[in-house]
């Protein structure tokens, strides 16, 4: 098959195509505004509880911020597959896939979670060199982790429901499991209903009880679910051929999520040992998660593109993959411009009246959040693109291997050197560090714009 090489927007998708592409994306969207609502009432929550209790929640976050991530890198990777073979109406090999994405999923979070639960203020030490900051947040870490080991069962079955068009589970579930944790860190933070104030403990607590309470749910589901029948055998023992599969096309992903993840946090890391680091912790947490929230359309194109552009190649449509590709491209960056305008709309009418003085910031991280708002929002439109593209387009056409290079490579090579030198050998401060940590989207913009015009990421990964 020959495909035109060029990027145009201008190209027309079959009839119906938006229709479906929302229609799947609506789930999603709802999963995930109610998923970041949580991390956004973790924030405000504690941050009522002072700009040290913050800062050590994110200090003490920062290991399972790569967990998080890591566990996405293995759903991601598992949906390149789910996606094809849903195409090809193979529910044995999805079986399959779903085995070894539990086994992934589960080692490393075990692993992670029990050398912090074990060595929680070694691992925090490593965090920052701001001992106010070490006990308070190695209580939190002590607990924590074990929500992500419960989360990583739930997470994966859920990705490959969400692989066969079947989304509104995730909506359900995930957003009840949501809704249960904020009313619990609501009780047990501040001690309600007759329950001791537990501060930031009380956070841990509930979000370990919401996650047992969500993998029950998915459990339960998973018996009587008629559509897509768990077979208990076939998931206990994946098999030689899609261990080998998986390892080609998940691997990557999950070490492309990994670094990613990694090199996000060392920014975290370079901020704790910068002066006034809990002033810039404080507001990177908060612009972190404002960000997540505004992002959740734009994450949820990136999560349909995956499946749409996926399901075409399994099915045999080459050709209307490359032009879906190019229908949701135009998608990613109309919704990067309303999300500039979002983050623009709370830094100016709604950060300093509301949310800054219910978090009782000081003026220190008043400015610096403001300042990251600024950037943020000038970078929406390009983090768009790259993200349907890396997400999405490369990812769902089983081309992972070029995500991974363009995730880490300007990152690693360019981006996180030069803001490292800046802060912590020149000490030039918060300003040129978070400029270079969001200039590797404007770098990687122009490698996604050519790579998708060629058609090239386009494979069939079935068998």
């Amino acid at each position: 098959m020959q495909i035109a090489k060029r990027y145009d927007l201008r190209i027309k998708p079959e009839k119906g195509f938006y229709k479906t592409a929302f229609s799947l994306m609506l789930p999603i969207v709802l999963q995930n505004l109610i998923s970041h609502m949580l991390g956004l009432s973790d924030t405000l929550m504690v941050g009522m509880l002072g700009e040290n209790e913050l800062a050590a929640m994110t200090v003490a976050n920062t290991p399972f911020f790569i967990l998080t991530l890591m566990t996405f890198g293995i759903q991601s990777g598992a949906c390149v597959l789910v996606a094809q073979y849903y195409g090809k109406g193979d529910h044995d090999s999805i079986n399959r896939v779903l085995g070894m994405g539990i086994y992934a999923g589960l080692i490393f979070t075990s692993i992670v979670t029990a050398v912090i639960a074990i060595f929680p203020e070694a691992v925090m030490r490593l965090m920052t060199n701001n001992m106010a900051l070490v006990p308070i947040g190695a209580r939190y870490a002590r607990i924590i982790g074990f929500a992500y080991v419960l989360g990583a069962i739930s997470a994966i079955y859920l990705a490959v429901q969400r692989s066969m068009e079947r989304a509104k589970l995730g909506a359900w579930i995930l957003g009840g499991s949501a809704l249960l944790n904020i009313f619990l860190n609501w009780v047990l933070i501040f001690g309600k209903f007759g329950m001791p104030a537990l501060g930031m403990e009380g956070a841990a607590i509930a979000t370990v009880f919401s996650r047992a309470c969500e993998v029950a749910a998915v459990v339960i589901f998973a018996i009587r679910d008629k559509k897509f029948r768990v077979k208990p055998s076939l998931v206990l023992r994946p098999g030689k051929v899609i261990f080998s599969d998986f390892v080609r096309y998940a691997l990557p992903v999950m070490i492309n999520e990994t670094c990613w993840s990694l090199g996000i946090s060392l920014y975290t890391v370079i901020m704790g040992y910068m002066q006034g680091s809990t002033a810039i912790l404080a507001a990177s947490t908060l612009t972190s998660n404002v960000e997540r929230v505004v992002n959740v359309v734009l994450f949820a194109a990136g999560n349909a593109t995956a499946v749409l552009v996926g399901k075409s190649i399994g099915e045999g449509g080459e050709e209307r993959a490359y032009i879906n590709a190019m229908a949701l491209n135009k998608m990613g960056l109309f919704i990067g411009f309303i999300n500039t305008a979002l983050l623009l709309l709370i830094r100016f009418v709604f950060a300093e009246p509301i949310i800054y003085p219910l978090m009782n910031m000081s003026s220190d991280a008043v400015e610096i959040s403001n300042f990251m708002l600024m950037v943020l929002a000038l970078t929406a439109p390009v983090r768009g693109l790259n993200l349907i593209n890396v997400v999405g387009v490369f990812r769902g056409g089983g081309d992972v291997k070029t995500s991974l290079a363009l995730d880490i490579m300007p990152m690693y090579v360019f981006c996180l050197p030069l803001a490292a030198l800046c802060s912590l050998v020149f000490k030039f401060g918060v300003v040129p560090m978070f400029l270079f940590k969001c200039s590797d989207e404007v770098i990687k913009f122009f490698f996604c714009i050519r790579h998708v015009a060629s058609g090239k990421w386009i494979r069939n990964v079935t068998r």
